[in-house]
């Protein structure tokens, strides 16, 4: 069966397999294993200039648009700021590092840009598996695509596995045939855990597992909980992907993706649409991603420890018809994600008695959690998911989003009981 990836060959300016420095690069990313280091460790020691006098002890930006060059271009030449960047290198040897892959990441200009630098890799044909709930965006390019006659979505029940490896053995055999010369179809499984925003818990490793027999192809979003809390390439994932928006860069300041395998040719493909599409972060949001990449151990520590205290408490609320987060023993999710998490992660859902206008007024109410989309910066952020209008109705109107941030667990107790004691009384 052909793989689908991109015709290198054939590019009118110069051809990323050229321009690809991961070989060049391979020796300087190491994972935690051949490391000898932790992750804790490694996502502040790695990414660094070289070890000499008067080196600095951080990366530079380097803001140019091209390189030096002359003659036939080397595979370790940059050529083209289209292609590579040093600022870009440095975060995507940290980022393979943590996700144990000994090719460097592939840093995107957002999430989005990251997400769709794998979908669309599908041939035409393809099918295209996802949770019931998903991160809007990916699960709308998707639908965007099926429309236009590219693919087939199909969205599955991510907590029953039994459920999901039985649809994914059906697509496999349903599976068209390529006419002659066009790349074969194939089927995408694309996982999210937890999921958003409803905070179950897939068996990964299971799942992985199944897929890899069936000749399913994977692809990880791992925005949620980030490789210090688990590791889906370790399990079989064909890809990683992150929204390093989130808590990779940590700060709610820059927009970035990036997308983590530790297959060449696959890693090749994405490349390649990469530097076609131009998905390109600049220097200095890439600079940014990875000052906040450095604190990411102490920032979930605190988050996390701070979500787990929140869950617990907002059980007991009267305002409160459900908490979902998996560090709670009654979460339908815990025991899976207790041996196969590091940690539970710092966001949670929770569903009020009541309508929209309940959870409106308590997010009107708030003085100290911030009202916004996105997740993952140092200030906790709440949203109530229903105002976007495609999220899936399955998603209760009175359902909030809590992205817990680093601030004193107690102020944001204060903070949140008052306001759902406000709701409460209405």
């Amino acid at each position: 069966m052909r793989q689908n990836t991109s015709d290198t060959h054939n590019f009118p300016d110069h051809a990323p397999e050229e321009l690809d420095s991961a070989e060049f690069r391979a020796e300087r990313v190491g994972t935690a294993a051949s490391s000898g280091f932790s992750r804790e460790t490694l996502v502040v020691s790695s990414g660094r200039p070289p070890r000499e006098h008067d080196e600095p002890v951080n990366p530079p930006i380097v803001l140019s648009s091209t390189f030096h060059g002359s003659g036939a271009i080397q595979p370790s030449d940059r050529a083209y700021g289209r292609f590579t960047n040093p600022t870009w290198e440095e975060f995507e040897q940290v980022l393979a590092s943590l996700e144990g892959s000994e090719l460097p990441a592939l840093l995107f200009s957002s999430g989005m840009g990251a997400v769709a630098s794998v979908i669309r890799q599908v041939p035409v044909g393809s099918v295209i598996v996802m949770p019931e709930h998903t991160y809007l965006g990916s699960m709308s390019l998707v639908r965007q695509m099926a429309d236009r006659g590219i693919c087939r979505l199909v969205e599955v029940p991510i907590e029953d596995t039994e459920a999901v490896m039985k649809t994914l053995t059906d697509q496999v055999r349903s599976l068209p045939q390529a006419a002659a010369g066009v790349a074969d179809p194939y089927v995408l499984f694309w996982l999210e855990s937890p999921t958003n925003p409803m905070l179950e818990v897939a068996d990964l490793p299971k799942l992985l597992a199944a897929s890899r027999t069936l000749g399913v192809r994977t692809a990880v979003d791992n925005t949620f909980a980030t490789p210090l809390v688990q590791r889906p390439l370790e399990w079989g994932a064909d890809y990683v992907v992150h929204s390093a928006t989130k808590y990779l860069a940590g700060h709610s300041d820059v927009v970035l993706g990036a997308v983590v395998t530790r297959d060449a040719d696959l890693r090749q493909a994405v490349l390649a649409e990469r530097s076609l599409s131009g998905a390109i972060p600049g220097p200095f949001e890439a600079w940014l991603g990875l000052r906040g990449l450095r604190t990411l151990a102490l920032r979930l520590n605190q988050s996390s420890a701070s979500a787990q205290t929140l869950a617990e408490r907002l059980v007991g609320h009267p305002a409160v018809a459900e908490v979902r987060y998996p560090g709670l023993p009654e979460d339908r999710g815990h025991e899976r994600a207790k041996t196969q998490m590091n940690s539970f992660g710092s966001v949670l859902s929770i569903t009020l008695h009541g309508d929209a206008s309940t959870a409106e007024r308590v997010v009107e109410a708030l003085r100290l959690w911030t009202p916004a989309t996105s997740l993952g910066g140092v200030e906790s952020l709440i949203e109530r998911r229903r105002r976007h209008s495609n999220e899936a109705p399955s998603v209760s109107e009175s359902l909030l989003r809590l992205s817990v941030g680093i601030e004193h667990v107690e102020d944001l107790w204060t903070d949140l009981e008052r306001a759902l004691d406000v709701a409460d009384a209405r």
